[in-house]
């Protein structure tokens, strides 16, 4: 009886650090990056939310300062800076990976979807390397329902996984269901 052989992916010959859709994933993830840290900057700076916050926009929406030192909704909160550091080097070896994922990508949609994280990502990074922890500002709440505080990085993140989700179950040649 013969043991069954396992089908590798044929990864030679192809990019590890610049493909195809690689000044795509550049252009809109540095976009991404700057719209972030410009309107953390702007609150905290030029508004300094710190002091004159929470606002109040809408019945539903308000900008409140947040220093998220976990992971998304505020999950494995580290208050030491090896905490801090583990999850800043954790931020800069899954960016990498998400680089190369991007450099072998097959099509424009996850190209666009990666470099929503790979931008979001990196400006949570960053956050969490000059201050320590990342600042969330945005707060929806609907009477006594309160969803999570974020920030427009997390929103890429989001809108990246969503679209990555969206491109998993299409019927296609790139499809997950292949």
């Amino acid at each position: 009886m013969s043991e069954p052989t396992q089908i590798e992916p044929d990864t030679a010959g192809q990019p590890l650090l610049w493909g195809r859709f690689s000044g795509i994933v550049f252009v809109v993830a540095l976009a991404g990056l700057v719209l972030d840290q410009v309107s953390k900057l702007w609150l905290l700076y030029g508004f300094e939310l710190g002091t004159n916050g929470p606002v109040e926009l809408f019945p539903v929406l308000e900008f409140v300062l947040v220093w998220n030192r976990g992971v998304s909704y505020g999950l494995f909160q580290q208050d030491g800076d090896t905490g801090r550091w583990l999850l800043a080097g954790l931020t800069v070896a899954i960016t990498i990976g998400l680089w190369v994922w991007s450099a072998r990508c097959q099509t424009k949609l996850v190209a666009f979807a990666l470099a929503l994280v790979i931008g979001g990502a990196i400006g949570n990074g960053i956050d969490r390397i000059a201050y320590g922890a990342v600042v969330d500002f945005v707060h929806f709440h609907v009477g006594t329902f309160s969803w999570y505080v974020f920030n427009l990085a997390d929103v890429w993140i989001v809108a990246g996984v969503v679209a990555l989700l969206y491109d998993s179950f299409r019927i296609g040649p790139n499809s997950a269901a292949k």
